[in-house]
């Protein structure tokens, strides 16, 4: 049986002062036992039984107590804007989308061939299936296997690039980015609250790369995604891309994307769809893939 802190600690202290009483009581009858009873050696006995005993359940709730500290969940959290909390609450909540291991999807593009792509959560490793191609990340290095030479683009950048674009408002709660708020967006007659997220100095591949996370004003889901591109330039880029987040699906209690449309961009303000991917047959599992599953 466990018992919670309310229970333990007051029980402890009851049963340490048992203990003392009878010590107590166990030297004071040592000293005058020339006139005890057979019966009263039994008592004392069992006097002195109960005093293990109980010594025994003190220190077994004092050890318990030791190596199995409660830890409020608030105390070891990393602490996030108000506002960017309650945008990954909208979604299912950080603690949440951190219980599972595997995330599976099938992306969809408007043309081309459709590709199944797996993630550990943890580690970040990776296998893509493209047709009869597959590339992955095993946690070292990045691995292209392609029998029949049909995959034409860069692995070391694909491999990742759009469970990033997926994960959204989750990979934005990696260590390492900073936050801070930033205009809103406006869009038509909706003016989007925006959080501008930057990575810390040698953060990444492209830690010069800006993000700007721009979400509902009632629902506080996210609604579009402004970032920079600068594939691992020293400088910084001013030309800000959008992606719509519009379309949603709930999965195991997180909601994820059903697609995303990237825009044109007009004097900085998204103007029309130009392309969108659908994201089929997702799934969340709190069990990790075998061993040598993200090996070449």
């Amino acid at each position: 049986m466990i018992l919670n802190d309310s229970l333990v600690y007051p029980l402890t202290s009851h049963l340490s002062c048992l203990k003392s009483k009878y010590s107590s009581y166990c030297k004071h009858s040592q000293n005058t036992q020339t006139k005890a009873t057979h019966n009263q050696n039994l008592s004392m006995r069992a006097l002195l039984l109960l005093g293990l005993f109980i010594l025994t359940l003190s220190c077994n709730s004092n050890n318990s107590k030791k190596e199995q500290p409660v830890v409020p969940v608030s105390e070891t959290s990393k602490p996030y804007p108000a506002h960017f909390s309650k945008v990954l609450d909208a979604h299912g909540s950080l603690a949440d989308w951190d219980a599972f291991k595997t995330l599976s999807y099938t992306l969809v593009p408007e043309q081309g061939t459709d590709e199944v792509h797996t993630i550990d959560l943890h580690s970040r490793k990776d296998r893509l299936a493209i047709g009869t191609a597959t590339i992955g990340y095993d946690g070292e290095e990045v691995w292209v296997k392609d029998p029949d030479s049909i995959y034409k683009g860069n692995a070391d950048f694909y491999h990742n690039l759009m469970f990033y674009f997926y994960a959204m408002p989750f990979v934005l709660a990696d260590e390492g980015i900073i936050y801070e708020k930033t205009e809103a967006l406006q869009v038509a007659d909706t003016a989007y609250p925006g959080i501008k997220m930057q990575f810390e100095a040698n953060i990444g591949a492209s830690s010069n790369d800006e993000y700007y996370l721009y979400y509902d004003p009632n629902t506080h889901q996210m609604r579009w995604l402004g970032y920079t591109a600068t594939f691992g330039a020293a400088e910084k880029s001013d030309r800000v891309n959008y992606i719509a987040y519009h379309d949603w699906q709930e999965v195991e209690g997180i909601v994820l994307p059903h697609a995303i449309s990237w825009y044109t961009v007009e004097n900085g303000i998204p103007t029309q769809p130009r392309s969108t991917v659908r994201f089929e047959r997702v799934s969340l599992s709190t069990e990790a893939k075998p061993e040598g599953f993200y090996a070449k």
